[in-house]
């Protein structure tokens, strides 16, 4: 009798986390299979935020999930995405958040419906606390068409490379081509490393059409406004997420501009207070287009409304100078390029023999080179002084932040099968606003 009472008892408690038990609707759902899984940080880093598609409706949003065996569930929810394609395509994209997870725990999940249910993944989510070395992979421009660096990206991500991948704009070539169908293949083909590394991303000018809808919908960030700005700390690193592309498209509102502005000014003055700044103090922004580029076929670093603003109004190179922002991303030219530390046209090095070690100002990367149907972009023959080092071939940028005063990154050349061309070491025993 206490064995029957016991075993009743495991079952009810057992019952609460998983329920299997639940009666199914029978089999009428003919597009119900979830695809296009991928995965992002939550408000925090322990929180996982889990995105997928299907092209019916499910009714439901689930993800089973625990360490080593799924034995949790969480629901969320799932919103109708129209395209605005001719044919008006219509797909359900779900989103499930796990919350409050164990640091430094390796998960199994998948998700899905009474319908059906995906493969099974896995992700780690990161250590608690700052004093931890962050990994990255980072590049820009990749599309399902000639992507060069998809498969390593693929082959490191699931050989646990990365802590986090950062997408810097410019998805699929385009996701809304052929009525959205582009969209979905290339969402398909990132599913292997994005569904296994949180996988943040910012919008490209790429991303415009039908006022960013693809972008808006697929990805899930963090951020309050439509993924466009956002920002998360992760170890050492504070990451700040910007649209560039609000300079560029006034015609969805200028608004936007004024908006990214406030929210950046105070987002960089709170990851600066003294004691955020001692905790974290490696400050990385990234957006699509660049502030300094020497591409020789496009006119946007002669423009550079993100570096002198709109009509001089809401320039961001200031902020950089005023709160100490040490690592610029940038990529939409379609090459990796290094400066020395610069700003406002101008120089700044640590020193002659060590220009990155307690450098003077911001140093900015370009990393456009993924690859994509547009090509690699060359070069103007004779770079500006503050360009350190250029290539037009096809590869992505790895990031290592080891510590709160040692900061790398190096450059694959895929062209050369993973050979590493360039790398550099930013070293700074105090991070504050710059002297210039």
């Amino acid at each position: 009798m206490k064995l029957l009472i016991f075993s009743f008892l495991i079952g009810v408690s057992w019952g609460k986390i998983l329920d299997y038990r639940r009666p199914g609707p029978g089999y009428d759902c003919d597009h119900c299979q979830p695809e296009q899984v991928h995965i992002a940080f939550g408000e925090n880093t322990n929180d996982i935020v889990v995105t997928w598609s299907t092209f019916n409706a499910t009714h439901e949003s689930r993800v089973q999930y625990g360490e080593g065996v799924m034995d949790r569930e969480a629901r969320g929810h799932s919103k109708l995405f129209i395209d605005g394609g001719a044919l008006r395509r219509r797909q359900h994209i779900h989103t499930v958040t796990l919350s409050g997870l164990k640091f430094n725990t390796r998960y199994v999940y998948h998700a899905g419906s009474v319908y059906g249910w995906s493969e099974e993944f896995s992700f780690k989510t990161p250590p608690e606390g700052e004093d931890w070395p962050v990994r990255a992979a980072i590049y820009g421009d990749m599309g399902n068409k000639n992507a060069h660096s998809l498969s390593y990206l693929q082959d490191e991500a699931q050989r646990d490379k990365f802590d986090v991948i950062l997408h810097v704009g410019d998805f699929a070539y385009d996701m809304d081509t052929n009525d959205a169908l582009v969209g979905d293949e290339f969402m398909r083909q990132i599913q292997p490393l994005a569904a296994v590394v949180p996988y943040m991303t910012c919008p490209g000018n790429h991303e415009e059409k039908y006022n960013f809808s693809n972008y808006a919908h697929r990805f899930t960030m963090p951020g309050k406004d439509s993924n466009l700005f956002y920002s998360f700390d992760l170890g050492p690193v504070h990451f700040v997420s910007i649209s560039t592309e609000v300079y560029y498209f006034i015609e969805y509102g200028l608004k936007l501009i004024t908006n990214q502005y406030e929210w950046l000014l105070k987002d960089l003055q709170k990851a600066n207070q003294p004691e955020n700044r001692s905790k974290r103090p490696w400050i990385v922004l990234y957006g699509h287009r660049p502030m300094y580029c020497s591409d020789s076929n496009d006119i946007d670093c002669s423009v550079e409304y993100t570096r002198t603003g709109l009509f001089g109004l809401y320039g961001l190179e200031p902020l950089l100078k005023q709160f100490g922002v040490d690592l610029v991303i940038w990529a939409h030219e379609h090459s990796y390029e290094r400066t020395w530390p610069l700003y406002d046209n101008k120089v700044y090095n640590g020193s002659l023999e060590q220009p990155y070690v307690n450098p003077g100002a911001p140093v900015h990367i370009v990393t456009g080179s993924a690859g994509c149907q547009e090509r690699t972009d060359p070069f103007k023959k004779h770079p500006a002084p503050w360009s350190a080092f250029r290539s037009s071939d096809y590869g992505y940028s790895r990031f290592l932040a080891p510590n709160k005063t040692h900061l790398y990154v190096e450059q694959v050349d895929v062209d050369m099968k993973g050979q590493v061309i360039d790398s550099f070491w930013i070293v700074k025993e105090q991070h504050k606003p710059y002297n210039i």
